[in-house]
């Protein structure tokens, strides 16, 4: 049985470590589960805000946390995190999804968690800093092979984009 080679990537200068590159399949493989896992989670949480406790339930418990536009903010969240949520499944609109979800996760850091430590158990942002963290990464990574985004526009988005990258 054959096994395949994959070229070591750069060296790390200050302790000499390899780094060996992941193949391509196992990385689209990574990236869908993530997505999933995320976007589960996401929409979940839109689902509560929008059905579990309603959009009125929601904008009380935002008034009281004093969030501006306390209405608006409720169904601005609830959508981004329902409808981002399913994107991140699909893999549809993956950068952009990844960027309004990191923002959704700011201001609930700002306006519920942030002076409650790091434990979501007294009320911490470890969640909020957790799935803000996976939007900005699956946004600067985008959706992998696994994504309808790659059926529909993954041909023109290759030819698009260098194979190798650019130097200054």
């Amino acid at each position: 049985m054959a096994t395949e080679s994959y070229p070591a990537g750069p060296t790390l200068p200050t302790v000499g470590i390899q780094l060996v590159h992941m193949p391509p399949v196992v990385r689209d493989l990574v990236l869908l589960l993530a997505r999933v896992a995320f976007g589960l989670v996401f929409f979940a949480h839109g689902w509560q805000k929008l059905f579990t406790n309603g959009v009125d339930g929601t904008a009380a418990f935002f008034d009281q946390a004093g969030v501006p536009a306390a209405r608006v903010s409720a169904w601005v969240a609830a959508l981004v995190e329902l409808i981002g949520g399913a994107a991140l499944v699909l893999g549809v609109a993956v950068p952009v999804v990844g960027v309004l979800l990191a923002l959704d996760m700011l201001g609930a850091y700002l306006f519920v968690h942030a002076g409650n430590g790091l434990f979501v158990e007294k009320n911490g942002y470890e969640l909020v800093l957790t799935l803000g963290a996976a939007g900005l990464l699956l946004a600067a990574v985008g959706p992998g092979r696994y994504s309808l985004d790659h059926v529909l526009f993954g041909h023109q988005r290759a030819a698009a984009t260098p194979s190798s990258p650019v130097r200054a």
